[in-house]
């Protein structure tokens, strides 16, 4: 797969991971220091010496069944850090659109689902981020429509997995820029899966998809000239996160140690080189948690 981001130093990450900002959560801020003890205790978990993770597993390269088994980056990682927690993983197959509501409903443990940090989602869970990524836009390789930008949507249908971080931001660019130029607006098309947002686009029921990244390189590959990444740059650029229940803080503690110990055993480098993606810095966390503008 095409490496879309540059690798950050194994320095960075750690930097990032001992950060207060990292244990951003609904209301307050839960304090991590690098000093605090290396215990492996086992955290509370929804069933007793299991770790259970919600992914939507239509999702790859992060999320998806490869011979029935639960694969990609997020499936692998959440068996690392079930690794350094002395759990089992239990990976449970989950609609994107349901990860959030099962979590807060105590059906799971955690989210891995290439689950993008916003502040939003701060109101609701708790976060302990290890990637960042961002969106492209990919059309048809007939189409005459190749959109670069958000802003050369307007008048366009735009088809998207349900719930996706990207929504809010193109309601506001199709309102404060779209409706504000006297340009038709952006009609955007939500889907349970990628896989449906995808067929949308195929058969013609949307001109363009929006897509992380990554998923959309790896679309691109597959589909062998039918598709197009028109986007030359990374677009809304985000950071990925474990979601971990507000009301297991230990949870969140201990996943955030598990991280560590997974970067200083060079296990986590690992397995952002096989995959070809990045870990996130402070600034990137900042960045993804920052309110955006009205």
């Amino acid at each position: 797969m095409k490496k879309p981001h540059q690798r950050t130093p194994l320095r960075a990450l750690t930097h990032a991971l001992t950060s207060p900002l990292t244990w951003l959560g609904c209301s307050a801020i839960l304090a991590f220091s690098p000093l605090a003890s290396a215990s492996t205790a086992t955290p509370p978990t929804v069933q007793s010496g299991v770790l259970t993770i919600a992914s939507d597993l239509t999702y790859p390269p992060y999320a998806y069944f490869q011979d029935k088994v639960p694969s990609g980056f997020d499936a692998d990682f959440s068996r690392l850090m079930a690794k350094h927690l002395n759990l089992d993983a239990n990976i449970v197959d989950t609609r994107f659109a349901d990860l959030v509501v099962g979590l807060r409903a105590n059906r799971f443990d955690v989210v891995a689902s290439a689950l993008y940090m916003t502040p939003e989602r701060a109101k609701l869970i708790n976060y302990v981020p290890y990637l960042k990524t961002g969106s492209s836009l990919i059309a048809l390789s007939k189409s005459t429509q190749r959109p670069q930008n958000p802003e050369m949507l307007c008048g366009l249908k735009v088809s998207t997995i349900k719930a996706a971080s990207w929504t809010p931001k193109l309601e506001r660019v199709s309102q404060s820029y779209c409706q504000a130029q006297g340009k038709p607006t952006i009609t955007v098309l939500e889907f349970p899966t990628s896989p449906e947002a995808l067929m949308a686009l195929r058969s013609s029921a949307a001109d363009v998809m929006m897509e992380d990244s990554a998923v959309a390189h790896q679309l691109v590959q597959t589909m062998k000239g039918e598709l197009e990444v028109t986007s030359p740059e990374l677009l809304y650029t985000i950071v990925i996160a474990l979601g971990v229940n507000q009301r297991n803080p230990e949870l969140s503690e201990a996943l955030t140690q598990a991280l560590q110990r997974a970067t200083e055993s060079g296990e986590y480098a690992q397995l952002l080189e096989q995959y070809g993606l990045a870990a996130p810095t402070q600034a990137d966390i900042e960045s993804s948690l920052a309110t955006q503008p009205q």
